[in-house]
């Protein structure tokens, strides 16, 4: 019943006008960037970071907001997806599939609407998820010692990390310049600075805001200008976005999609309580598993409208699992929720076991609001699924000085120092390079998040075991973790190795 009388306390906070106000808002903006190709929640997420600081919200309002931009954008990125072929992002990708073929048919309004429900049905699933799984996962995580910690965490590294890019080369160089990010200022025991080379604006480190802000939404500038022919080109595309007549699908066609929702929102949520998973692996497992148990006819790719239900189901049901190992333990279950974590621990808010004690207004008030955000989603993107498709026409040479200008002004508006805005120009040309080398962000943002956590309980774990690194393995907890990061990390890349010259002998 504790958790019930939680719940109660979180609709208290979420009830609020402000608070629904900014789920509102939240929820509408998140469908626009769910809706344009390229941008997606992560993006979504990090440009309205320095918006909710601006406005002096508070911890739960501002999570409240970005939560609600994150599973908006999960909502919207089947638009595009299904209107052009453009997944609107990654997750997303699956519904092109049987989408798009549906747009082919005439019958773009029905798949609108499906997708919607099915959204709506996998994300309510998963909160419904996160509110009793997560406290369990408390309940366990109070018995980590530093050690388990300190592995924790090098598991959100390899799991996460390897889902972001098959090459696990750049994925560690990735990590690693993002824990080199992270050691800059002044070390807490010591206090001696560290790799501040003189400068005193970094002897307190640099601000995650600016790692975030400048990895994802300046470097998109960057990639926009670089690619501006192209987008112009696209542009002119858009404007043959297919007219959406008939929106309301024939309550049979809505009865043979249920099955399909439930199973992806299902195996969708798996997907995403797992760190490293993510909304993507969410989508595919529920479009391939469907796929296998339903295409006895062969309509699969042809426009099936369980082609677009499950994979939608499971992504958004997938995202809304990803915040349980979030919140619960500290770790991200990923891009997006990495950005949240970085958003709580700027606000002096360490997301874990403790977090549901010390700020319960923040955890219970947050989910409550997802509750509240999917109803305001469902009404929104079926009655209004032709508005937001006309957002799909907004050039982006008007978009992008938006997303410069929010950013700029967000982080100057929070630190008032023209050497943050420095360092965000330098981040967002970082991120550029490394988008065109292909090496993923998101580990470079966990390492800048979480490389000072994973010191401090590295040292601690040292302090108490006298410098003995064999106390790493000594705990069944730890041997668990370390297997995991072997099978997922370790002994892919082992074999990823060993694979080119496997196909060399065999020619």
């Amino acid at each position: 019943m504790d958790v019930f009388s939680h719940l109660v306390d979180g609709f208290a906070v979420a009830l609020t006008f402000q608070n629904i106000g900014l789920a509102i808002i939240g929820c509408v903006l998140g469908t626009v960037f769910g809706a344009l190709p390229g941008l997606g929640p992560a993006n979504g997420v990090a440009i309205l970071i320095p918006l909710s600081f601006a406005l002096g919200l508070s911890p739960a309002s501002s999570m409240i907001l970005l939560c609600s931009v994150y599973y908006g954008a999960m909502y919207g990125g089947r638009i595009s997806s299904i209107l052009l072929n453009i997944p609107g992002d990654e997750p997303a990708l699956m519904t092109t599939i049987d989408g798009y073929p549906m747009t082919l048919k005439g019958r773009a309004g029905e798949a609108l609407t499906l997708t919607g429900i099915a959204s709506f049905y996998g994300a309510i699933f998963a909160t419904i998820g996160l509110v009793f799984l997560a406290p369990q996962l408390v309940d366990i995580a109070l018995l980590f010692r530093p050690h388990e910690y300190f592995v924790l965490f090098v598991m959100a590294f390899a799991t996460l990390g390897s889902a972001s890019s098959d090459n696990k080369v750049k994925t560690v160089l990735a990590s690693a310049i993002g824990i080199a990010i992270s050691t800059i200022g002044i070390d807490n025991q010591t206090g001696v600075p560290r790799f501040s080379f003189g400068e005193v604006h970094l002897y307190d480190g640099i601000d995650f805001l600016i790692v975030i802000v400048g990895l994802f939404a300046v470097s998109e500038i960057f990639i926009f200008i670089e690619n501006k022919d192209d987008q112009n080109k696209s542009s002119i595309a858009q404007k043959n976005t297919p007219q959406i007549t008939n929106i309301i699908p024939s309550g049979k066609v809505i009865l043979k999609t249920v099955p399909s929702m439930i199973r992806g929102g299902f195996l969708g949520f798996v997907a995403g309580i797992l760190p490293g998973a993510g909304a993507s692996l969410g989508s595919f497992i529920a479009y391939t598993f469907e796929k296998k148990i339903s295409n006895k006819n062969n309509t699969f790719g042809k426009g099936d409208e369980r082609g677009v239900t499950a994979p939608e189901a499971g992504n958004n049901a997938a995202a809304g699992g990803a915040l349980v190992p979030m919140l619960a333990l500290g770790v991200p279950g990923s891009g997006t929720t990495a950005v949240l974590l970085a958003m709580l621990l700027t606000m002096n808010i360490t997301p874990g076991p403790l977090l549901f004690e010390k700020n319960p207004d923040v955890v219970w008030g947050l989910i409550a609001s997802l509750f509240i955000g999917n109803f305001v989603l469902l009404i929104l993107n079926i009655p209004m699924v032709r508005i937001f498709a006309k957002v799909l026409l907004l050039p982006p040479k008007f978009l992008m000085p938006i997303i410069i200008a929010v950013s700029f002004v967000g982080v100057y508006g929070l630190t008032g120092s023209t050497f943050d805005l420095m360092m965000l120009t330098i981040l967002g040309l970082l991120g550029w390079i490394f988008r065109k080398l292909d090496i993923p962000l998101v580990p470079v943002v966990m390492g800048s998040v979480l490389g000072n956590l994973m010191e401090v309980n590295l040292r601690r774990a040292m302090t108490i075991s006298n410098g003995n690194w064999m106390d790493l393995f000594s705990s069944n907890v730890c041997i668990v973790l370390w297997l995991i990061i072997f099978f997922a990390f370790i002994l892919p890349m082992f074999f990823n190795l060993k694979l080119p010259s496997l196909k060399k002998n065999n020619r």
